[in-house]
């Protein structure tokens, strides 16, 4: 008897978790989009890391280190690395094949402004989103979702969908692929460190390359 209600426990919680997770990484991503669209994300993106630290510090269960783990990095910069520069040149090309005007259009015609994004897009925008789409969702949802593909793909998928913010098919498939690359990196070295590392080198290079209007919030329609 107590076995059945401990099952019955444990289904009705996996069963509130992801009820929660629907809602907090798809319904109120709809309401921002619809009500807020055009405001700068960074505000809220810096409020919910702030109370996603605050909520995984307190979890008896959660790995304090795993929020920097700087040890963990060199083991992952080559492979990083490598994946990085085959992107990077695959979308010089392509950027240079289908607008070539917009190749490095940023560090060439504002490169003042560019500079700033090299330096605070790490800190008040990569890192707040690493707190809440692999630290704290991991954590949290773990019981619905386990540990391996498909933490992964519960991961890339809320990540790929909050930015329909930015009003564009482009921002959400390439969030969702860079996603997928995130979430693993955290999966295999439980170093928020080096999500964000790797989740920086990508969101800079978008920016240089000339694919930044796509990913902040007066991205245009393409």
């Amino acid at each position: 008897m107590r076995v059945t209600v401990a099952v019955r426990e444990k289904t009705s919680s996996r069963l509130y978790l992801a009820v929660e997770f629907a809602a907090v990484f798809f319904g109120l991503v709809v309401v921002y989009a619809v009500f807020f669209r055009g405001t700068s994300p960074i505000p809220v993106l810096i409020v919910l890391g702030g109370a996603a630290v605050v909520y995984l510090v307190r979890s008896p269960s959660f790995d304090r280190r795993s929020l920097w783990r700087a040890e963990a990095l060199p083991g992952q910069v080559r492979s990083m690395l490598v994946l990085w520069l085959v992107t990077a040149a695959g979308c010089v090309v392509a950027v240079a094949v289908a607008t070539p005007d917009l190749l490095l259009v940023l560090p060439r015609e504002q490169p003042g402004l560019w500079a700033l994004i090299m330096i605070g897009y790490p800190l008040v925008s990569v890192y707040p989103q690493e707190l809440l789409f692999r630290a704290f969702l991991f954590h949290r949802y773990r019981p619905v979702f386990g540990e391996g593909a498909g933490m992964v793909a519960a991961s890339a998928t809320a990540f790929g969908f909050v930015h329909i913010a930015f009003g564009n098919w482009i921002a959400v498939v390439l969030s969702a692929a860079g996603g997928v690359l995130f979430a693993n990196r955290y999966r295999r070295s439980r170093s928020l460190l080096s999500a964000s590392v790797e989740h920086a080198l990508y969101g800079l290079l978008m920016f240089t390359v000339g694919l930044g209007q796509y990913f902040y919030h007066g991205a245009v329609q393409p």
